[in-house]
């Protein structure tokens, strides 16, 4: 049995084009592992292999007519043989939760061959040379599986290459397609229901954001049920912050598809939405946001009136961030005038919230935007404006009233009771 050392000091010695085509030898002389959690082991070999690899990669960049279909089984054997592995356990399994904001990634120690496997990779499936049809008999089902798997690395290089890899080869092979799509299902339903941990949720959904945009219309029914039953319960987890710029994406892209999905969707959004978790309201908020930028009049008027008991509870939330992300709608031109053909029923719903805050909220930033709102609400409709006012003040006065009512009764009470004793 040869060692790594010995396996690399033979293929480079040999040299037999008549028997071996010099591109396969590499190929195959790539396919030698090395251990980089000891650094200092091997340097030389490794630096050979990194240069066989660039070497490879820039024969595949600037030649033509290089892959051959001999080419495939060593290509495709090389590529697995250096990126199927099993990853490391996380680098903190049971300690405090990842922020991705504050903590360091852990890199792969391989990373300087496997950069060079994934670009040559990446070259092989853009060259104009390659032929799928030859290519399926190795891009299987069990080729899927193992490259969704490195979905799951904590080097945000690796998961980059895989988002670009995986996008490669769902456009060129449309047989794996509806494979693909289930796969990735797969991972979203795990992470859902069981783990609440994977590290390439964002990259996953950046994919699928393009997926959906290439969908057929009408949409079938397959496509409806994964946002209803896949890509709304990805709200519920604790992680979402990493992910939800991306999440947001693929609600939209959705929703521009079919506008009958809006009631559904803001349903949902609203069913899910936090309670005691401040970012993740103003997260919620922005998501609400971009979808009523694209919301059809028709579909507004069917939720609006859910929709604003939400939003009026928002503007009356004690952390000013999300009070000022709610009221920052009175800024969207199309979201205002979506307001004003509604607003005999909006204005009754958001006055209370909006008047009350006026007042009492502890944040001058907020008791500016409050006003705006108040000031855009007068000049909307004055005498619905005037008519909300005089509700609201006689609402108050009853309030008023039933609270000295209370107190009154608490205080004959007391005077019943301290009779009671003195007797």
């Amino acid at each position: 049995m040869l060692s790594s050392r010995q396996q690399v000091e033979r293929d480079c010695q040999r040299r037999e084009p008549d028997q071996i085509d010099q591109r396969q030898q590499k190929l195959r002389q790539c396919c030698v592992l090395f251990d980089f959690s000891e650094p200092l082991n091997d340097l030389k070999y490794k630096e050979i292999k990194r240069c066989a690899l660039q070497e490879i990669v820039e024969h595949l960049n600037n030649q033509s007519n290089v892959i051959t279909e001999p080419i495939y089984p060593e290509a495709f054997n090389m590529v697995a043989t250096n990126l199927f592995r099993t990853l490391p356990p996380s680098s903190n399994p049971n300690g405090a939760e990842f922020d991705p904001e504050e903590d360091e990634p852990t890199l792969e120690v391989s990373w300087p061959h496997l950069q060079f496997v994934y670009e040559l990779f990446l070259r092989f499936l853009e060259s104009p040379d390659f032929q799928p049809n030859v290519a399926k008999r190795y891009i299987d089902h069990s080729f899927i599986l193992n490259l969704l798997e490195l979905f799951d690395s904590e080097d945000p290089r690796e998961r980059d290459f895989l988002k670009t890899v995986l996008h490669r080869v769902y456009g060129k092979f449309l047989g794996l397609r509806a494979f693909i799509r289930k796969q990735i299902n797969n991972i979203f339903y795990k992470f859902i229901y069981e783990t609440e941990h994977h590290n390439g949720i964002a990259e996953l959904l950046e994919i699928l954001g393009s997926i959906i945009n290439g969908f057929a219309l009408p949409l079938k029914e397959e496509h409806k049920q994964f946002l209803l039953k896949v890509l709304l319960p990805l709200h519920k987890v604790k992680s979402l912050s990493v992910y939800h710029p991306q999440l947001a994406y693929c609600v939209v892209q959705f929703l521009e598809k079919d506008a009958s999905l809006t009631q559904p969707v803001i349903k949902c959004l609203l069913k899910f939405w936090p309670k005691t978790h401040s970012p993740k309201e103003v997260m919620f908020l922005n998501e609400l946001e971009e979808i009523l930028d694209v919301i059809e009049p028709a579909e507004f008027q069917k939720v609006m009136e859910p929709l604003f008991r939400q939003i009026a509870k928002c503007v009356s939330s004690p952390h000013f961030q999300v009070a000022e992300r709610a009221l920052y709608y009175w800024n969207n031109d199309y979201i205002m005038s979506l307001i004003s053909e509604n607003s005999k029923v909006i204005m009754p719903i958001m006055f209370p919230a909006l008047y009350s805050n006026s007042k009492s909220h502890w944040n001058k930033t907020i008791h500016g935007l409050i006003y705006n709102a108040i000031k855009l609400f007068m000049e909307m409709n004055q005498l619905l404006f005037d008519e909300c006012h005089r509700k609201y003040q006689a609402e108050q006065e009853t309030e008023q009233e039933k609270l000295a009512q209370r107190d009154a009764l608490w205080q004959q009470m007391e005077d019943l009771a301290a009779r009671n004793n003195c007797v």
